[in-house]
């Protein structure tokens, strides 16, 4: 098939299922700076006693953590699940590929002198792999404790996130372990989303300089919505927890 066998359709699959991710990063990160505005408003660390779904009285970022837990996210997350796969599955397939075609390691070759030219360009795969090597971490501190026991009946259930982000985040070195994971998450996004972008036809003389830029206001966009929440989380934590 021809989105198989071409370098445009690998390439095609690649944008899409990295779509997916970013659409999910941008959710994610807004939901998770709810905690930072709870800060803001006197809400932050205020769960209701019960374990109903948007309960009154809850902080927003409770209320957004219970909408990750309504049923069409159950159905996303399969979806995302999939497409996360494929995205990295397929990664992996074209640099092998590349590899192969292009004599070694130490040959990298893209169709622009912009791409050639960044410094995220020529690393994506060795990105993807802290990315994906800290997502496992991650989950450990989240997802394990939260959807895990609710899809799955697995762990214990901890109904206050208020509680996750301080016992994650109030150790320096783990907060110092995230920011450097949300810096590579930045520089994947950085040319990610503009090749993303590019892939899709907005690569014309117009807009190749506009879709780059875009892309980096994103990536900062995303970055700081993860660093606020964790910063916040450690600030909470260590200096102003009853």
């Amino acid at each position: 098939m021809f989105i198989f066998n071409s370098s445009i359709g690998k390439k095609f699959i690649q944008a899409i299922s990295g779509a997916f991710l970013v659409l999910f990063l941008l959710l994610h990160g807004t939901i998770n700076f709810f905690s930072v505005i709870d800060s803001f408003t006197g809400k932050y660390g205020v769960v209701a006693a019960d374990e109903n779904l948007f309960s009154e009285g809850d902080g927003l970022f409770k209320l957004g953590c219970d909408f990750m837990s309504t049923s069409i996210i159950d159905i996303m997350v399969p979806i995302l699940a999939l497409g996360f796969l494929v995205h990295i599955l397929y990664g992996c397939w074209l640099t092998w590929q590349n590899i192969r075609a292009r004599g070694g390691v130490k040959r990298y070759e893209v169709s622009s002198k912009a791409a050639a030219d960044s410094w995220s360009a020529r690393n994506m795969f060795v990105l993807g792999i802290i990315i994906l090597g800290f997502i496992c971490v991650h989950l450990t501190h989240f997802w394990a404790k939260m959807q895990l026991p609710e899809m799955f009946g697995i762990g214990n259930y901890e109904n206050n996130p208020y509680l996750l982000l301080n016992a994650t985040f109030g150790n320096w070195w783990v907060l110092a372990l995230y920011l450097l994971w949300f810096v590579a998450i930045w520089f994947h996004l950085c040319h990610g989303f503009w090749s993303m972008l590019q892939t899709v036809g907005w690569n014309n003389q117009v807009w190749f300089k506009r879709v780059k830029v875009i892309g980096v206001i994103f990536a900062t966009i995303i970055f700081l919505l993860f660093a606020a929440t964790a910063v916040n989380a450690f600030v909470q934590a260590n200096f102003l927890a009853a």
